[in-house]
């Protein structure tokens, strides 16, 4: 039911319905992931964790553990690892967080072949997003084509934040979503909740982890996307490095509008993360950060136990075009590991018939998004958003 009632209604988003403002397809579509997310039911029974690295296997009527061999049979595994990730990350929320996105400019730079905006959105009652928004010039041009639309999420960065994306900052191969309004893309790069001057009290706000406020915010980016009239409809990238590169997932996981998604340098199995010590598996540690998942320290010791892992969002992916860029020298996150998640995963995408749509490059730099890798990303992008292929 979950992948049928989410194909509507992307099918519906895709069309661009002219004339309506975005806040009444995000009821629509909202209600629609309201109602799976209520049909999963409360906490669950105790029972065993379906393998991490077997994801063509789901949970019979019984209980009892199947073979996946369709991918019908696949969405009750999927539909399960949606369940999983709320466990933790908290509840993905329903009509009563949506409001008007009442956007603002407080500041415009022209930055030659396109404008950077400064802006904020609404995207819940009590938080205000600070983004940035670049707009390439010949898509605000009298009677131009719209404009092919990328989520752009930042690094882990507590000075400029967002800022890092569009070329502020000191920090070098960042500047991708520049990069990307540069070949004529509509860039939307929103901060991350608690880093840099974006503070938002997410507790008062009801919010039971950082991971799911900033998926949250990131689903209003695309609404904000989808409303503007010099955007391509028909679905959108999201490209992300370290922090971002896990932000990607999480957010692809959760929207459908998301056709093609690039990470680079944001994960590792949980399993893998600095070789699953201990240490790192305190409160305000790691994965265990206010910002992230608080909820993930009460699996100090038994990592093996936590109800879902990257191999299982990757999968959760398919059939969508996935580029995730693993250096070889990078000491947050493990290649080997990556090579586990995708060999994983890629058996979802070859259920689909598209075990082509997931790659796995490995550059040989430290924990970097060195030029020939945003290029891999840029040209996937191109050829996904702009030419059709694989839509």
């Amino acid at each position: 039911m979950r992948t049928q009632t989410k194909r509507a209604v992307s099918a519906v988003v895709g069309n661009g319905i002219a004339g309506r403002i975005v806040a009444c397809a995000v009821v629509v579509w909202v209600i629609a992931v309201g109602t799976v997310t209520e049909g999963l039911g409360g906490e669950p029974t105790a029972r065993p964790r379906l393998p991490r690295d077997k994801l063509l296997v789901y949970r019979g009527p019984d209980g009892a553990p199947r073979e996946a061999r369709t991918t019908d049979d696949w969405g009750k595994r999927r539909a399960e690892i949606l369940d999983g990730m709320q466990r933790v990350m908290g509840r993905l929320p329903g009509r009563e967080k949506l409001v008007p996105l009442d956007v603002k400019v407080d500041e415009e730079v022209d930055c030659g072949g396109y404008v950077r905006r400064l802006i904020s959105y609404a995207s819940e009652p009590g938080s205000r997003v600070p983004a940035y928004l670049l707009i390439p010039k010949q898509a605000l041009e009298k009677d131009a084509t719209p404009a092919a639309a990328v989520l752009c999420l930042h690094g882990t960065d507590n000075v400029i934040g967002h800022g890092t994306v569009v070329g502020l900052g000191k920090r070098p191969n960042r500047q991708y979503a520049s990069e990307l309004a540069e070949r004529g893309y509509v860039t939307l790069a929103p901060n991350y909740p608690l880093l840099a001057k974006y503070q938002p009290d997410i507790r008062a706000l009801g919010w039971e982890s950082g991971t799911l406020k900033a998926v949250w915010d990131n689903m209003r980016g695309l609404d904000l996307l989808e409303s503007l009239p010099y955007v391509k409809p028909g679905g959108f990238g999201v490209i992300g490095h370290s922090l971002g590169g896990h932000n990607a997932v999480y957010t692809s996981v959760f929207d459908d509008r998301v056709r093609a998604v690039v990470s680079s340098c944001g994960l590792d199995s949980y399993l893998d993360y600095y070789g699953g010590k201990v240490d790192n598996w305190h409160p305000e540690r790691g994965w265990c950060q206010t910002r992230y998942m608080l909820k993930l320290a009460d699996y100090r010791g038994r990592l093996e136990q936590i109800p879902f892992d990257f191999h299982e969002m990757v999968g959760a992916l398919a059939p969508r075009h996935v580029l995730i860029i693993a250096p070889l020298g990078d000491t947050n996150f493990r290649h080997e590991s990556v090579d586990r998640i995708a060999a994983a995963a890629r058996e979802v995408f070859q259920l689909y018939g598209h075990p082509d749509r997931l790659r796995v490059e490995h550059p040989d730099c430290p924990h970097d998004f060195p030029p020939q890798m945003r290029e891999t990303a840029y040209n996937l992008f191109d050829a996904v958003l702009k030419q059709g292929i694989g839509g």
